[in-house]
């Protein structure tokens, strides 16, 4: 049996609820985490026709990317298609989980997904997020230094970009005396104690402070050991909005369009005037990325693809690079894949389907 909550932390494995941004409003929304699930639908958007296939399935769940509750609700009558989706998701029992800007800020995200059908190469984030690691530094008596710092690693520390076990050791000695009611590894009571110790640092996403905090003290032999947390400026260059990438070729900016038409199945691509020169460089957001348009010029990017683009930006930056516009859903259209994927892996006999209806609330004649 799988428990709503096994879905939930398979996911935020993935992309962390503390990658989301202070805007957002992602995680469970309606539901018991610890309810048992049935079956998954996953969609960009909740809708009421993607709550009536989940109920014709049989499936009590449903993952989206958008979540359904951005505001807070004040009165739930039915009066709103998100009233009339919250009532008829309880009266069925069913779960609705939102994975968004923080799936947007994960590697192997929204973006890197859009680069991937793109066929884009050497794809790197390209506005990482800063504020997000912390440096644990503590001090480990040499017989332990190896049993703490493999206790670290397994609690999630010492990641840098595609290295893992990354740690720092200095030699040195510490003090201390142990008063009358204290438990020492080793020295006396009352007595100064001098101990060979290491001086161990590693890195550690802010998120999971907790955890490798409590793996320190359960593998430190002191009764108390010493430690301090860091707070790093440092961007995060694996995590954050938007992604940069190459083509295989420079090709030319029509063809590049018409791909662009063609991969994501666009009614309509708008795009900035043509100037007759080679696309390579290809910056990329789901979404409404306007805003990290100037960060894709600052990149060196010869064309920016995005979901929504305001009118006056086109004058802003038309002669600096190619601006194209594919809308919304369709340059989020397979996050639904990105879903399924993760769900899988883990649970590879769950019951999961990518939805059948169409969500995108945009039409083009």
């Amino acid at each position: 049996m799988v428990i709503l909550n096994d879905i939930i932390e398979t996911i935020e494995s993935v992309a962390p609820v503390a990658w989301q941004e202070s805007y957002d409003n992602a995680g469970l929304q309606v539901g018991n985490r610890f309810q048992p699930v049935s079956g998954a639908v996953v969609c960009l958007d909740v809708t009421e026709g993607v709550v009536d296939e989940a109920i014709a399935l049989g499936y009590n769940l449903i993952v989206s990317h958008h979540p359904l509750l951005f505001k807070g609700l004040k009165s739930i009558t039915g009066r709103s298609y998100v009233e009339r989706i919250v009532i008829k998701a309880i009266q069925h029992n069913i779960a609705i989980y939102a994975a968004h800007t923080n799936l947007d800020n994960a590697p192997g995200g929204v973006s890197f997904r859009m680069a991937r059908k793109l066929g884009l190469t050497e794809v790197r984030v390209l506005d990482p997020m800063p504020g997000l690691l912390m440096k644990l530094v503590t001090y480990v008596p040499v017989s332990h230094v190896e049993a703490v710092r493999t206790a670290l690693f397994e609690a999630g520390a010492g990641h840098i970009g595609n290295y893992d076990q990354c740690s720092f050791g200095q030699e040195g000695e510490g003090t201390y005396r142990p008063g009358v009611q204290a438990h020492p590894y080793c020295g006396t009571i009352g007595e100064q104690h001098r101990e060979p110790e290491t001086r161990l640092e590693v890195i550690v996403p802010a998120y999971m402070q907790g955890a490798v905090e409590a793996a320190l003290k359960r593998s430190h032999p002191y009764e108390e050991p010493a430690f301090d947390w860091i707070p790093l400026a440092n961007r995060w260059e694996q995590v954050g909005a938007g992604v940069v990438g190459n083509l295989p070729e420079p090709a030319d900016e029509l063809l590049v369009l018409e791909k662009l038409k063609d991969t994501f199945a666009v009614g309509c691509v708008k795009h900035s005037p043509l100037h007759g020169r080679k696309i390579s460089r290809v910056a990329l957001c789901g979404g409404a990325g306007a805003s990290l348009m100037s960060r894709a010029v600052a990149v060196g990017a010869d064309m920016f693809v995005t979901g929504e683009i305001r009118y006056h930006d086109y004058f802003e930056y038309e002669s600096r690079i190619l601006l194209a516009e594919i809308g919304h859903y369709e340059s989020e259209q397979y996050t639904k894949e990105i879903f399924c994927e993760i769900i899988q892996k883990k649970f590879p006999t769950f019951a999961i389907r990518s939805t059948q209806v169409d969500t995108n609330p945009i039409n083009y004649l």
